[in-house]
């Protein structure tokens, strides 16, 4: 038998305040003056001076303000990816990710684009990236994801949302700083974190278990059990224990796969563009019948933090509309394998997944 021979990040610093030590950090892997650092950043930290002002630009290098509003796009990747190559003589030094799971992302995905020929589309798959990217590094200001360790760059494609899966996806560098996370808004310090908690749960009660990604999974279960259900005030123990949750939860899925609520929330987040972590709740809510457990203590989740959880998204849709969601949740072979088993299309037919999504 052949198993896997998974990459993981070789670098991780964490504490509070390592942030001021990313000069350090990155300053060796500099190849030249004209060689640049690009610094991929949310543009909800434009003018905020106490971040920004401590990125450590020095020659040419530069700051790109993105939105986190849409889910990350393969034509905004190829875009990006040609605007360097044409405003820089060389490559970048490296690519640097500050933001949420869709800045870090973008830095993937740009990171391997520019050594990679053509659209990032083409690379939507599973170990479809032929050469290594350049330098990245993952500076994560929201926990739950998992995209600062994970193998994967989730885009949305001219036909499908999928992830560039491949062993040169994964950051050389990890900064964890959970000061970087105080200011998160509750609802999206919710909607990121439950991220993770259905990671595990997908993970821990799928076909693919087993005792490497049960072993990071559980853990990162047990942290999220702990900050949304034990603690009674958000401080900054629980963002400390949230980041290292993220952390495990990314861990748990490198061996194993995620399950239906991922599976759902793709063709929710490609069709209607709904925000990853928003969709997989507004998913997970409907599936007792698939994790019983987990849902209800979701919710219990949901009422002590007293999050709004969107209802009725689906309601106007039309039936082209519901056979294109369908169609991308369908091509997610390996996640319904986790969930149901290699017979999961005796469960999961075209008229299921409607009726599922029509709860939403």
């Amino acid at each position: 038998m052949s198993y896997r021979n998974f990459p993981m990040v070789p670098r991780v610093v964490f504490g509070r305040g390592c942030f001021n030590q990313l000069n350090e950090i990155i300053s060796p892997k500099r190849k030249s003056k004209n060689a640049p650092f690009i610094f991929i950043v949310d543009d909800v930290f434009r003018g905020n001076d106490g971040l920004i002002n401590r990125i450590p630009l020095h020659h040419n290098d530069k700051i790109i303000y993105l939105s986190a509003a849409e889910e990350p796009k393969t034509i905004y990747v190829d875009k990006l990816g040609e605007e360097i190559k044409v405003e820089f003589d060389e490559l970048p030094s490296g690519i640097i990710g500050i933001g949420g799971g869709t800045m870090l992302d973008y830095a993937k995905a740009v990171a391997l684009i520019l050594t990679n020929p053509g659209s990032s589309a083409d690379y939507q798959g599973w170990d479809l990236v032929k050469n290594q990217g350049i330098y990245h590094v993952g500076i994560p200001t929201l926990s739950g994801t998992g995209a600062e360790v994970s193998r994967t760059t989730v885009l949305t494609g001219p036909e499908r949302k999928l992830g560039m899966n491949s062993d040169y996806t994964p950051f050389d560098q990890v900064v964890l700083d959970p000061e970087l996370t105080k200011d998160a808004p509750r609802n999206q310090w919710f909607y990121t974190g439950m991220d993770c908690y259905i990671h595990c749960i997908e993970s821990l009660t799928g076909t693919y278990l087993n005792a490497f990604s049960q072993s990071y999974g559980e853990k990162a279960l047990d942290l999220c059990r702990e900050v949304y259900l034990e603690k009674e005030t958000r401080d900054e123990d629980a963002d400390d224990k949230l980041m290292m949750a993220s952390w495990h939860g990314g861990m748990s899925i490198a061996y194993s796969q995620v399950g239906v609520a991922h599976a759902m929330s793709y063709g929710l987040s490609y069709l209607l563009g709904t925000k990853h972590g928003v969709g997989n709740c507004i998913v997970f809510d409907q599936l007792s019948e698939f994790y019983p457990e987990g849902v209800a203590e979701f919710k219990k989740m949901v009422e002590k933090h007293q999050i709004d959880i969107p209802k009725g998204i689906c309601k106007n849709l039309s039936d082209k509309e519901f056979d294109i969601m369908i169609d991308v949740s369908l091509g997610l072979v390996p996640l319904w394998e986790n969930a149901l088993g290699k017979d999961w299309q005796k469960t999961i037919t075209r008229e299921k997944l409607r009726s599922l999504y029509q709860l939403m």
